[in-house]
């Protein structure tokens, strides 16, 4: 039992993702910050004023409950872009430029799909000859 478990985690692929979501939530961290006392700050000042960031306040004064902040959003839309860009960069793309040695496609191009003529589904392997949804025979493609 024990034999499989550890034969398990010992693959490649599996030492893969476990190092990548490591550096992931490294990288999370750090962009975290980033945003938090710098991107932070710059909406806020945007605002101008007494204003605790860049919105409205809905309700009483002060009450930051009722506090519209649209700062603290283009700051987790700022986040997101950052982190999703580091994430391709560092992680995704030299993936696949290791797995293209090693002679696999990973992230590639979908393949060719053409459409069905009876009911129009559109996901039909291009080498098809017959509809999986309706049952329409589908002439052979060139």
């Amino acid at each position: 039992m024990f034999r499989g478990f550890k034969n398990f985690l010992m693959r490649g692929d599996v030492i893969v993702v476990a190092v990548g979501l490591v550096v992931a939530l490294a990288f999370s961290t750090l962009i975290k910050a980033f945003t938090d006392f710098v991107i932070n700050p710059l909406v806020a000042r945007a605002q101008g004023g007494k204003s605790p960031g860049l919105g409205w306040q809905l309700g009483q004064p002060g009450n930051t409950a009722t506090y519209l902040n649209l700062g603290s959003f283009i700051s987790a839309l700022i986040y997101f872009i950052i982190f999703m860009a580091v994430i391709y960069f560092l992680i995704v793309l030299p993936y696949k430029h290791y797995q293209a040695k090693r002679g696999v496609t990973v992230f590639g191009e979908p393949a060719p799909t053409r459409t069905c003529p009876a009911c129009l589904q559109d996901d039909l392997p291009k080498a098809a000859t017959k509809c999986r949804y309706c049952g329409t025979d589908l002439t052979p493609a060139p």
